[in-house]
């Protein structure tokens, strides 16, 4: 089970929660779960999350393994430019 770090946004979805526990082997199943256990986060996983594991950043990697005990952070996705 991972602990996934919630930024500001989201944790009203997760009742204010700064931290959630999530059973996933990838970040789309992440994705998928997270909908499903807090259906508020659907909206801001659609226009754009990006998930930092144990430091790197992945933006459309979707299918990225997440390691056992591995510090996982949803990101507010920035556009460039």
């Amino acid at each position: 089970m991972a602990e996934i770090h919630l930024w500001g946004a989201l944790r009203p979805a997760a009742d204010g929660a700064p931290v959630v526990s999530i059973e996933a082997k990838t970040i789309r199943e992440l994705f998928r779960k997270l909908e499903e256990n807090y259906p508020g986060m659907a909206p801001h996983i659609a226009r754009g999350v990006a998930v930092s594991i144990d430091g790197r950043i992945y933006r459309d990697s979707w299918e990225t393994a997440l390691p056992e005990g591995a510090e996982i952070y949803l990101l507010p996705r920035i556009q460039g430019g």
